[in-house]
């Protein structure tokens, strides 16, 4: 009797304990069913720690940061138990194996695979399926989950924006009702502006792999290159009526995207479509998507050496719950759910059952390019000899990136292509001059961001066609063909004054660095003034825009005006100079007209609908985070209300103003120019000004002339199947353009007499008849990337920057957005003197 009652107990609690360790789906662990609502962001960290708790011995979580709002940015990395006890030996060895971390790999590597959701936040579905993606791969009686862990690390994020995730999750959650509604119309699927799309500060993540702008890319991607991993699928959405599109990618490949990535992408669409056939569900593929620009999260992770892909599942934004499509079917967030999950374990059975190809082909990926790096150019040379403190900003970047590079060392003869001159020429190359050569670990990658013209095997791309890096930071630049071997890197210490309480502190004014410098003694409450011209002092040249910050005028600051100027110049790497008189050798003395003092300007932003997003996102960062100004932000139904005369500039960033400057509104804005205000108005903004009375902006008028010798031809017929290619004939997807530059105007102080511009539209704004036309196009200046051949003739001799007088205030027209983007770092000098040296 005793024996069967501890029989009975011993099965009891064997039974007690198997019910405690089975591992709860996420629909019983928060208690919902798959599609009936979203998620916060919140309640999938949640679950994601409750699975780590469950499995210690095959989930790690790692929290890489968080956004600007707080919320934690997170990993989990999966294993086998096996590999998991050898996790940190297998991250290591992948780095060695690969020559980004000193040594030799220790056994047999195992392939990494790192899925990657929600990078755009109202793509909601994605973060929806990532906590079931980690629940299946963690039940032990999943067989395809086992053999994927076998010989696979899989890392999953669960949502890579998740302010923008939540941002959206939280408008949808309060418009649908206890039912949702399908209509398309419902006020459910109409988000307003800005959308969820963006981050905080309302940056595109997905287009910002490669600068890491945004605090979410710099912590995300450090995290990134301490893996390396061998295949990163990215997981989006696209319109309501598009079905699921994956892998194969769509023309233009870059070309230096090896053979083995090119047959995995077909490898992976075998794997990809095996659900979607048998399931009967549609879907597209070598269409839209290219691999090109290469800040994407398919394109970054594919120049790094691994295979790199975008998913994309309709729905989007407007799909919500469920919305009925135009074939009359319901597309729900179910059915969504299932289409990622099917290809989140597709590519990892893909990679799984190539793990020892794709393992191999990795490493020889970094082997060759050590050995015989891609492409034509094998090392680059930068001029650093007035150039310090672009150069300064430049090797920041490759720091970040942990990039290799170092001085000359010498002096050396050498030839080869100058970005400036577009042709080969030859030049001698200092001892302090930056050298980098491409036998490192990442040279493909740093070829594709340094080349200086981007082969495009396609016209039709889904986004810019050209970021040279050597344009974006404004450096004098040579593309070399033979190998230049550098010396140690640089330590490059800025110089500071050398009297210890100067009559002025000078700032030669060359780079953003400088910018911040003042928006940072502005905000201090230093006064501050610039030189309209050149002069010298101390026998040194100081040019057009040179800070010069005079004691004079700071005397109620006493001691703390020195310990100020030099501590924030030390801080933000600015070289200090100082003089003991304000009497120049040549130019004007201190005290001169021409030396203007410069107001701390109190500074509005237009946001709201009509708006592009991005464009007012990139202003506001620029603003909040970039310089630490203060500004203010005014929403588009208050603009014709609020009281401008309290402030000195008001920005129209891109966007359309046909709704917001009506005839009372516009009005309005002229009087407060007229009295002394400043109006910036970039790109799409123009189009609002031009032609309207009191504005010089116009556009060109069309050429109404017939050419007589072709009146009496046939015209030539279209071909319907030719749109698509015809169509971007019209377009200017991001190239860059050498512009002329008035250096002379403020708007270009810092600059030399060309400057390059990625040009974004397709613009067609004559020269200013009475204004200052400051940059402007002339007959051929197409540098890099794709431009139609509309595009270019409408781009001949056209207004790019300009400025206007009217009354006592100026108009700034910016007609391309220098600060696109964030990593245009050129074009924020350009942009700082629009706001705060133009007028005074």
């Amino acid at each position: 009797m005793l024996k069967n009652l501890l029989l009975h107990a011993f099965l009891l609690l064997s039974i007690c304990a198997s019910a405690q360790s089975k591992l709860q789906s996420p629909e019983e662990f928060l208690n919902f069913k798959k599609g009936e609502r979203f998620l916060r962001h919140h309640q999938v960290v949640s679950y994601y720690e409750y699975v780590a708790r469950q499995n210690p011995n095959q989930v790690k979580l790692i929290q890489y940061g968080s956004t600007n709002e707080g919320r934690p940015l997170m990993i989990a990395i999966l294993a086998s138990p096996e590999n998991f006890a050898q996790l940190e030996e297998i991250r290591t060895n992948n780095l060695k194996s690969i020559g980004l971390l000193e040594g030799k790999p220790t056994k047999k590597q195992p392939a990494i695979a790192w899925l990657s959701y929600n990078v755009h936040g109202n793509e909601s579905c994605g973060t929806s399926t990532s906590p079931f993606t980690l629940y299946e791969l963690m039940n032990a009686s999943n067989e395809r989950s086992k053999a994927i862990l076998a010989n696979t690390v899989v890392i999953l994020d669960p949502s890579i924006n998740p302010d923008g995730y939540d941002r959206y999750v939280n408008f949808y959650n309060q418009k649908v009702g206890a039912v949702y509604n399908p209509n398309p119309a419902a006020i459910e699927h109409s988000e307003p502006w800005p959308g969820g799309r963006f981050n905080h500060y309302l940056f595109d993540l997905n287009r910002d792999w490669a600068w890491q702008t945004q605090k979410e890319s710099q912590e995300r991607l450090a995290m990134y290159r301490q893996w390396m991993p061998h295949l990163h699928a990215d997981f989006h959405e696209q319109g309501v009526e598009n079905p699921y599109y994956f892998a194969p990618s769509a023309k233009p490949y870059h070309e230096d995207i090896t053979g083995w990535q090119r047959e995995f992408q077909k490898i992976l669409g075998d794997y990809n479509k095996r659900d979607f056939d048998k399931n009967g569900w549609l879907y597209f593929s070598k269409e839209r998507f290219d691999l090109l620009y290469p800040s994407y999260g398919d394109t970054y992770p594919t120049y790094n050496g691994a295979f790199g892909m975008t998913y994309e599942q309709g729905g989007g934004g407007r799909g919500g719950l469920g919305i009925t499509k135009r074939d009359g079917d319901t597309l729900t967030l179910k059915q969504r759910i299932d289409h990622h999950f099917s290809t989140s374990f597709a590519c990892l059975e893909a990679v799984s059952a190539n793990a020892d190809k794709a393992v191999t082909e990795f490493i020889k990926f970094f082997e060759n390019a050590q050995k015989s790096p891609v492409g034509q150019y094998k090392s680059f040379v930068f001029k650093t000899k007035g150039n310090e403190s672009r150069t300064r900003e430049f090797l920041n970047f490759l720091d970040r990136e942990n990039f290799q590079y170092g001085i000359a060392g010498k002096g050396l003869v050498a030839a080869g292509y100058s970005y400036q001159d577009d042709k080969n020429v030859g030049f001698s190359i200092d001892p302090d001059d930056i050298v980098i050569n491409l036998f490192q670990p990442r040279s493909t990658f740093l070829k594709i961001l340094l080349e200086p013209k981007t082969m495009v095997e396609d016209s039709v791309t889904y986004d810019i066609t050209s970021w040279s890096l050597p344009y974006a930071y404004g450096l004098s630049a040579f593309a070399v063909k033979d190998k230049i071997t550098p010396a140690p890197k640089p330590q490059f210490t800025p110089a500071s004054a050398k009297v210890e309480k100067p009559y002025a502190y000078l700032v030669k004014w060359q780079a953003f660095s400088e910018l911040k410098l003042l928006a940072s003694l502005l905000k201090k409450g230093i006064k501050v003034r610039s030189a309209a011209k050149a002069f010298e002092i101390e026998n040194q040249t100081y040019n057009e825009g040179t800070l010069v910050i005079t004691r004079s005028g700071n005397e109620r600051l006493g001691d703390s005006f020195d310990k100020i100027v030099r501590a924030e110049a030390e801080r933000l790497q600015v070289n200090l100079y100082s003089v003991s008189t304000g009497m120049s050798t040549k130019g004007s003395d201190f005290g001169s007209d021409n030396v203007a003092y410069l107001d701390a300007p109190k500074v509005a932003i237009v946001s709201g609908d009509g708006v592009s997003p991005t464009s007012f996102g990139g202003t506001w960062h620029f603003f909040d985070k970039q310089i630490e100004y203060p500004t203010t932000i005014i929403g588009e139904n208050t603009l014709g209300t609020v009281d401008l005369s309290k402030f000195d500039v008001l920005i129209l960033v891109d966007g359309r103003y046909n709704k917001i400057l009506d005839d009372k509104t516009l009005a309005k804005v002229k009087d407060w120019v007229r009295a002394g205000g400043k109006l910036i108005a970039v790109q799409g903004a123009l189009n609002a000004l031009a032609g309207k009375d009191g504005f010089e902006l116009k556009h060109k008028e069309e050429d109404k002339k017939k050419d007589k010798e072709k009146e009496n031809e046939a015209p030539k017929l279209k071909v319907y199947a030719n749109a698509e290619r015809e169509s971007v004939s019209e377009e200017t997807p991001g190239s860059i353009y050498k512009l002329s530059m008035d250096n002379t105007h403020p708007l270009a102080f810092g600059y030399d007499k060309t400057y390059y511009s990625l040009v974004l539209e397709t613009t067609d704004f004559q020269y200013l008849a009475d204004g200052w036309n400051v940059g402007v196009t002339k007959t051929k200046d197409l540098v890099a990337g794709y431009a139609g051949a509309k595009a270019q003739d409408k781009l001949k001799n056209s207004l790019i920057f300009g400025t206007q007088d009217l009354g006592r205030g100026q108009i700034v027209y910016l007609a391309n957005d220098p600060i696109f983007r964030g990593f245009w770092q050129n074009g924020k000098l350009l942009f700082g003197n629009a706001v705060f040296v133009v007028g005074n």
